[in-house]
């Protein structure tokens, strides 16, 4: 199992040197790959009266696309993006953006995708949020032919991407409905769950393994992406529960800690007595 850690970001404020700094502090302390999440837009509360929303104008995201090519050139950590909320996005911009960066860090990119949920974010990008599940589908399609062909018909044109990547980059699936775990299962490389080991997980993973079988895929070859927080507790015994349970990634989060410096994060990753040396 590969453990990485999510990126602090709306706990880091001291710019591109405090963000450097602690993706290469993290690949110091044995930790594999960095995990950012993703908004392209807040609503505003004052606009909105009863916004209710996890996040908004005043949580900071950086574009992860954009942070992953900065990051690329000065640490050899795997990024992942967990996720991109890909639907009101353009697809063949997204297919650009992603080749540049899995280029720029010598084939370390893993593109998690997603549905998103924000109404305020889709109407502000001009994407209606029905059918963004179709929507989802028909990019990954044309994401991993815009990554594998010289050229590609698509929207009335015929046109392609270079340079290209060399490969298909990993897609992995988001999301915490029966669907999004069927569509992992029939399409996706992976998936991210959002349920902690037990009875949850084990049900997600049925509904992910039917549909892989179904599609004449083996379910063992697609990998799978848990999460823990330093928030929960035992660190060290929630990874096992993730490793038992099949995970081949896990990504831990120092996020809601109460720290106010990258090197008080980085402190508390350092005292979780080797996870990050997990094989």
């Amino acid at each position: 199992m590969e453990v990485g850690v999510v990126l602090p970001q709306g706990e880091l404020h001291g710019g591109p040197r405090e963000l450097r700094d602690f993706a290469m502090a993290a690949r110091e302390l044995g930790f594999r790959h960095l995990l950012a999440y993703d908004h392209l837009l807040g609503a505003d509360p004052e606009g909105h009266p009863g916004w209710s929303g996890a996040y908004d104008v005043d949580d900071p995201f950086h574009e992860p696309l954009t942070l992953f090519a900065y990051l690329a050139g000065v640490c050899e950590l795997e990024f992942v993006t967990g996720v991109l909320v890909l639907p009101p996005r353009q697809t063949a911009l997204v297919a650009k953006q992603a080749a540049e960066v899995d280029l720029l860090s010598g084939g370390r990119l893993r593109l998690g995708v997603g549905l998103g949920w924000n109404a305020v974010e889709y109407a502000a990008l001009e994407c209606p949020m029905r059918g963004r599940g179709a929507r989802l589908e028909e990019q990954i399609a044309l994401l991993r032919a815009l990554w594998t062909q010289r050229s590609v018909a698509f929207a009335g044109v015929t046109a392609g991407i270079n340079p290209l990547p060399g490969r298909s980059i990993p897609i992995w699936i988001g999301g915490t409905s029966d669907a999004a775990y069927r569509r992992a299962g029939r399409i996706g490389d992976g998936w991210l769950p959002r349920v902690p080991p037990g009875r949850g997980l084990e049900a997600a993973k049925d509904v992910v393994r039917e549909a892989a079988v179904a599609a004449g895929r083996s379910p063992g070859a697609i990998g799978m992406h848990g999460r823990v927080r330093i928030t929960d507790g035992d660190v060290p015994a929630a990874a096992e529960r993730w490793r038992v349970s099949g995970a081949t990634h896990l990504a831990v989060s120092t996020l809601g800690a109460g720290f106010t410096s990258w090197k008080e994060h980085l402190r508390a990753l350092s005292l979780l007595g080797g996870i990050a040396d997990e094989d």
